[in-house]
């Protein structure tokens, strides 16, 4: 006799399993505007590619001769699959059983999708939709007990930080454990309307006297402007567009190398417009991301983080095929001057790219860090000192672009100073230890204060020193190496990225990306 009757309870079991949380919990979930996560699951990898692990691993009653009587899968599917034909992890709640609740939940399953993702070196895709497997008072009267908190498997969460790619997305309303492992991620996003984060839930938090709904406490623009997660999508099946675009530009693990992606835009591509892409007038700001989409490889920057941090800009791109990172400034925020929350946006982005091997494109237009009462009581001077080490721990080529202002601590933090200066200045440059216009009053005090006419000698000083703050005087003293037409950026660009390709080098980073 063979295993047939075996192999068909297996299928039998399988298809319970697939079932979920039964016909009326998928409603409900449809009814939310939510897909199910194997809906999910098909949308975000290659067709037909999934291989789950413990399908059929739940919680089942049997009848005294031994038969099944119910099976309740575990709120938890996870497998292997497939994105562009490159291999990944994927692990995703099943909010229809128990709502992810900790006492529906078989944590291994959980800690092996952790687990093959750090051992194979695959990156790794958590679908977060509800606890996470974390705490229910429930779980108190299920299990006759109660129990001192432990996050499963968390070293392995924080070790894939350093070893893979790791993108979550916030799919439903997300507390607890869930939230942790939406933000212990690479790149985290949340869909507008359906997904939200907490801490604890609205029925927690009104036990301390907060009465809010879960858009109020915790909704997707909240976290976004917070920094809490990188970006927010529209929907769920733009939020696995945006998944499979972000892991186009990493490598598997750290120990290989971002691949080369297609080569169809000229290397040579020059932009005429970009010789008048920033004014004369200092005052005057322009749009920094058209110029960034002129001079990387067409439709390939991908923006990250755009409404947390905003005078930095930090995204993915390819220069003549080859991934970057891109870092900006944007003078429609503050000036581009760096606040507390666009240092932390920048070490962030810079561990990122440091991890996984991606050379760094910074085009600068930073007139220092903002000041002022609550400049000071943000700590934007330590998070701005926490960036600089971030740049100075960095071993990725770097290239530097002074598009206009580079000033002070923050204006120096554009280059690690004790590696080779590779960088070009456009004619705009405009740098110094203090802008011009700020900083008379503080250098010139006395001879102001003894002036009769204190404003008319203000105008004579910034007109002496406009004399020599032109960029040629600091080129003559060899005080920036190239001072370069704008519209020849993106060839030398190109240049950079094909001469540094052969310098990256695979494996682990002394400082891991944290969350």
């Amino acid at each position: 006799m063979g295993w047939e009757e075996d192999v068909e309870e297996l299928r039998r079991r399988e298809a319970l399993a697939r079932e979920m949380g039964g016909t009326d919990k998928v409603k409900r979930q449809h009814d939310g505007g939510k897909l199910t996560v194997r809906e999910r699951i098909e949308r975000l990898l290659d067709a037909g590619s999934f291989h789950e692990v413990g399908a059929i691993a739940g919680k089942a009653r049997y009848r005294p001769d031994g038969s099944l009587e119910s099976f309740m899968a575990a709120n938890f599917v996870v497998g292997r699959g497939l994105i562009e034909g490159r291999p990944v992890v994927v692990g995703g709640d099943d909010f229809t059983v128990r709502g992810g609740a900790a006492d529906a939940s078989i944590r291994g399953k959980q800690i092996i999708g952790e687990q093959m993702a750090l051992e194979l070196r695959l990156p790794l895709i958590r679908l977060v939709d509800g606890t996470g497997g974390g705490g229910s008072v429930r779980t108190i009267e299920t299990e006759g007990r109660t129990y001192v908190p432990a996050n499963p498997a968390w070293d392995l969460v924080v070790a894939n930080m350093g070893m893979v790619p790791v993108v979550a997305l916030g799919l439903g309303s997300v507390a607890g454990l869930g939230a942790a492992r939406l933000v212990t991620a690479h790149y985290s996003l949340m869909v507008e309307g359906i997904s939200q984060m907490f801490i604890a839930g609205p029925p927690v938090v009104a036990r301390v006297g907060q009465s809010l709904s879960k858009e109020e406490l915790g909704g997707s623009e909240i976290h976004a402007r917070a920094g809490a997660i990188d970006d927010v999508v529209a929907s769920e099946d733009e939020a696995f567009t945006r998944t499979r675009r972000f892991l186009s530009y990493l490598p598997s693990s750290v120990y290989e190398l971002p691949a080369r992606g297609p080569v169809g835009d000229e290397a040579s591509r020059r932009e005429e417009w970009l010789i008048e892409a920033v004014p004369r007038d200092r005052r005057k700001v322009y749009d920094m991301r058209r110029i960034l989409r002129a001079v990387v490889d067409r439709d390939s920057f991908f923006e990250i983080g755009r409404k947390f941090g905003g005078s930095a800009i930090t995204g993915l791109a390819r220069l003549d095929g080859w991934p970057v990172a891109v870092l900006a400034s944007d003078p429609y925020i503050y000036g581009g001057g760096w606040t507390a929350q666009a240092s932390q946006k920048v070490t962030r982005f810079v561990d990122l790219a440091n991890t996984f091997h991606l050379p760094v494109v910074h085009l600068i237009d930073i007139p220092g860090f903002i000041i002022g009462l609550e400049a000071e009581k943000a700590g934007t001077i330590r998070y701005g000192a926490r960036a600089l080490a971030a740049i100075y721990q960095a071993k990725v080529p770097w290239c530097s672009i002074l598009v206009r202002k580079a000033f002070g601590v923050a204006g120096a933090a554009h280059a690690n100073h004790a590696r080779l200066h590779y960088r070009y200045a456009w004619p705009s440059g405009d740098w110094g230890s203090l802008p011009v216009e700020g900083g008379i009053e503080a250098a010139y005090r006395a001879e102001l204060e003894a002036s009769e006419d204190p404003g008319k000698l203000r105008l004579e000083i910034e007109e002496r020193l406009n004399r020599v703050r032109s960029p040629f005087r600091v080129a003559e003293a060899f005080g920036v190496e190239e001072i370069i037409d704008p519209r020849d950026t993106r060839p030398l660009l190109c240049e950079f990225a094909n001469l540094t390709a052969k310098l990256r080098e695979p494996g682990p980073v002394a400082m891991a990306m944290r969350p």
